[in-house]
């Protein structure tokens, strides 16, 4: 029998009896954001069980140390400068967890007290009422500052061509629900979700969508039997829709992903889906449904892609700790004792061969001319790595 939030399961399943199998989109979509029973629209059925952080599911870089805010600080300023010090500069940030990162960026800002902090203003976007209070308890320093911190819904809060500063994301894209997808002797099929005998099921039906079709042809790869993989057609419209709302200035996409040559590579033929649950990693979606996290690698060719097509020109491409130490990680760090908790925790963000490298930095910009900037002094060995994708890639 399936295990999870007996709410969630009884919703599922009734749309699935109403209307015959969903594609696994729809399942993913559902579980993590079904309006009363989603993973992360509800607050956490155990009161000392938290989503994110240490204890709970998974944890991100603002959970480790607050290296990540401070540098996105000072990456803000240099931005600021690059603008012509636009009032208001605005800090868009968009599915902001607990709101750590958004604490520690605005506690350095504020902390100059100088022109750019009394200019600085930031907008966290959040659907989920349980994600936006505990947002609210950790940004209760800054609430009492008229105008410093405001909320909208979704994207649509916010008016075509309004942001003039930095819309940035932090680990948002990767838990935006995928089509998944498998070959078979025939042809390329995608992963639908059946209810039979009291519990969900896989099954293979033709491509949901036109728009899925068009991104697999336009991907121009070559898959053997049984290879599978994720579609993240979510992210391309989001990437369409912050373009539309920026006027001036920069977006930057931190997330753990590949370019698309990577991502799509044979090596890869079970895909990057995964499931999280007290800190363990699982590939089975069809237990704990709505109690633990799924996620996907991000396709960051089509995020430069799609972004070009809509006035979003790619900065640079990097790596957390290649952004990190432009951006003077050793002198956050320098006053820390080697051995003390915090160094440790510092440590854990630069790791060649854990967070500092599997998570990647994407930076664009709009209405500036080849903008240079201090997270992208040091080039990671993908270099223009992203360049094949983009004549690829063109959906609207």
């Amino acid at each position: 029998m399936i295990t999870g939030h007996p709410g969630l399961v009884a919703a599922i399943s009734s749309e699935i009896a109403r209307n015959g199998p969903i594609p696994f989109v729809r399942f993913m979509e559902l579980t993590l954001y079904h309006p009363q029973f989603g993973y992360y629209m509800r607050q956490p059925d155990d009161a000392n069980h938290e989503r994110i952080g240490w204890s709970g599911d998974f944890y991100t870089s603002s959970d480790v140390y607050p290296i990540l805010g401070r540098a996105l600080a000072g990456q803000a300023r240099q931005m600021d400068e690059l603008e012509g010090c636009p009032s208001p500069f605005t800090i868009v940030e968009m599915g902001a967890g607990k709101g750590l990162l958004a604490r520690d960026c605005l506690a350095a800002i504020q902390a100059e007290q100088d022109d750019f902090a009394s200019r600085a203003r930031y907008v966290l976007i959040e659907r989920s009422p349980a994600m936006r209070e505990l947002q609210r308890q950790n940004l209760a320093t800054w609430l009492s500052k008229p105008g410093l911190v405001t909320w909208v819904e979704d994207l649509g809060g916010l008016a075509p061509q309004s942001v003039t500063g930095l819309f940035f994301s932090n680990e948002l894209i990767d838990a935006f629900p995928v089509h998944r997808i498998q070959v078979t002797a025939e042809r390329t099929e995608e992963l639908y979700v059946d209810y039979r005998d009291g519990r969900f099921v896989d099954c293979l039906k033709p491509l949901s969508t036109a728009a899925l079709a068009q991104y697999l042809q336009q991907l121009d790869t070559t898959w053997p039997e049984g290879y599978r993989t994720e579609v993240n057609l979510q992210a391309i419209d989001w990437m369409e829709q912050v373009a539309r709302r920026m006027e001036r200035g920069f977006v930057l996409t931190i997330d753990y992903g590949h370019t698309a040559q990577d991502l799509y590579g044979l090596e890869r033929k079970d895909g990057t889906f995964l499931c999280y649950f007290q800190q363990q990693t699982n590939e089975d979606p069809f237990v704990r449904v709505g109690e633990q996290d799924m996620t996907a690698h991000v396709d960051f060719s089509s995020l430069a892609a799609v972004g070009e097509k809509h006035g979003l020109h790619v900065t640079g491409f990097t790596n957390q700790m290649s952004f990190l130490m432009g951006l003077g990680v050793e002198e956050m760090i320098g006053g820390l004792e080697p051995e003390s908790p915090e160094f440790r925790a510092a440590i854990h963000l630069l790791k060649p061969d854990g967070m500092g490298s599997t998570f990647k930095v994407l930076v664009q910009h709009k209405g500036l001319s080849q903008p240079e900037l201090d997270g992208l002094k040091f080039k990671p060995f993908f270099g223009s790595a992203l360049a094949p994708g983009l004549s690829k890639v063109t959906m609207s």
